[in-house]
């Protein structure tokens, strides 16, 4: 009479299931958003906040003398990783079923490409202009965007697209090219950095 074969232990088959899943390529919502603390992406949903982003990558520091506005050839501008970046940017809130009530960006080709690219439209807001302009008045500048801060209610956010500089002044701490900072109102009327976005 034959006899049937030994089962495998529970030991041996747990660590066989270890093995099969290490071996699979890793991948879930949570695992690919994990640059992105949980809390923030828990308050975008909660609202009451900005994600407010430096511009996608574009090379260079300053805009060459003499540029304007309404002309893009007179201006830095995103390059190819800098227009991949952006639309990385709106795929990521899409994944995560976020969307934001407005986007506004700066008047920038810079800005409004990277907005664009990333959520299709943007609306130009001189306040999220660059604070290094000739002719700002930066404190005004300023008690603009913490006002359309303050007035952003809960169940709701926005998404805004600005300068180094500008950000620096409104927030105190400097980003990364496509990095962003999740703001809200503080309890002293100044905007809170409640976390910070990678870029990627």
């Amino acid at each position: 009479m034959s006899t049937l074969p030994a089962l495998p232990s529970r030991r041996a088959l747990l660590r066989a299931l270890a093995a099969v899943v290490a071996t699979q390529a890793p991948w879930s919502q949570a695992a690919d958003d994990a640059p992105w603390p949980p809390a923030a992406i828990d308050a975008l949903r909660r609202g009451g906040v900005v994600a407010a982003f430096r511009h996608a990558n574009a090379p260079g520091t300053f805009d060459p003398p003499g540029f304007r506005l309404g002309d893009c050839s007179t201006q830095r501008n995103l390059d190819e990783a800098g227009r991949a970046q952006s639309k990385r940017l709106g795929e990521r809130f899409a994944r995560l079923g976020l969307q934001p009530a407005v986007v506004r960006a700066s008047p920038w080709c810079r800005t409004l490409d990277t907005a664009r690219l990333a959520f299709g439209q943007a609306q130009p807001w001189a306040a999220l202009g660059s604070v290094r302009a000739a002719g700002t008045d930066e404190a005004q500048q300023l008690a603009e965007l913490r006002a359309a801060l303050a007035a952003v209610g809960a169940g709701r956010f926005e998404v805004w697209v600005s300068h180094q500089f500008t950000l620096t002044a409104l927030a105190g701490e400097g980003l990364a090219s496509g990095a962003g900072l999740l703001l809200r109102t503080g309890a002293d009327s100044r905007p809170q950095i409640v976390a910070r976005l990678s870029a990627d």
